[in-house]
């Protein structure tokens, strides 16, 4: 089960990862699926690493990295914390 809270931009479902392939150590390609069956949209996504936010306690020498800046560090830290899940939004209007 996926982890990633992405929405359908069509009707706001949640989409689902069918499948994915590696296409790099740092970059992966997805093909989602809207679980609303009467939408039915499907899209390609990528995810990829992009910044080393913490270092690894088990570090491999191949994998390099560059460093988030302060401003990264602190949009992730902003994000986790009072950004709320859009799925959270749309079941709060509903109600």
């Amino acid at each position: 089960m996926s982890t990633y809270k992405l929405v359908c931009p069509h009707c706001h479902a949640r989409m689902r990862i069918r499948t994915s392939e590696g296409q790099h150590i740092f970059l992966r390609i997805a093909y989602m699926q809207c679980t609303n069956e009467a939408c039915g949209f499907v899209a390609r996504a990528e995810f990829q690493m992009t910044h080393e936010m913490s270092p690894s306690g088990m570090p491999n020498p191949a994998v390099r990295l560059p460093v988030a800046d302060v401003v990264i560090r602190r949009q992730a830290m902003r994000t986790a914390d009072d950004q709320p899940d859009l799925l959270d939004q749309l079941e709060m209007e509903r109600a």
